[in-house]
């Protein structure tokens, strides 16, 4: 929601990868990094990549918890070394075969590459979406790996039939 104050949260789309009793895990999907693109991921894990369009993939601020890990969310699923499932269509990958396999253009063909992730402890998120802190949407494939990162957030919310320039930050008091 536009009150959040937060800079790791606002105005960010969160993909919740997995959400049960111990908690929520999710990677946020429009925040790419300015100064980082795969070519210095592929360099750093010492993958050899010459492909000059898959050297300069984004990499995305996933979140602020374990900003040294990194996390692929890609489309189709696929069967990695270490995939979590999330549907039928997405998975979630931290093993090095899936960036080997980018970096030789056999890689999943849609996918966002972050570094970090957020979470929530048991009870967090819900708590949270009680306060009105998140707006929560179905999550689509289209819109994580096919709208363009400026409009992720607006259209988000356009898909509710919210349009985020009516939406105040604060609240009045009468």
């Amino acid at each position: 929601m536009p009150a959040v104050d937060d800079p790791n949260f606002s105005h960010s789309v969160t993909y919740i990868c997995e959400h049960n009793e111990q908690g929520a895990m999710g990677i946020t999907i429009n925040r790419p990094l300015a100064d980082l693109g795969l070519g210095d991921v592929l360099d750093h894990m010492k993958i050899s990549c010459s492909n000059p369009q898959i050297r300069q993939r984004p990499i995305y601020v996933g979140g602020p918890v374990a900003v040294e890990r990194g996390f692929v969310l890609h489309s189709p699923a696929g069967g990695w070394d270490s995939t979590l499932t999330i549907t039928d269509e997405i998975g979630l990958t931290t093993s090095r075969d899936i960036l080997q396999a980018m970096a030789e253009g056999a890689g999943p063909a849609r996918v966002i590459i972050a570094l970090g992730y957020s979470g929530w402890t048991a009870g967090q998120l819900e708590q949270e979406i009680a306060e009105n802190t998140w707006l929560t949407v179905d999550a689509h494939p289209s819109l994580i790996f096919d709208v363009p990162v400026a409009d992720r957030w607006r259209t988000a919310a356009q898909s509710l039939g919210v349009d985020m320039h009516l939406i105040a930050g604060e609240a009045g008091h009468a």
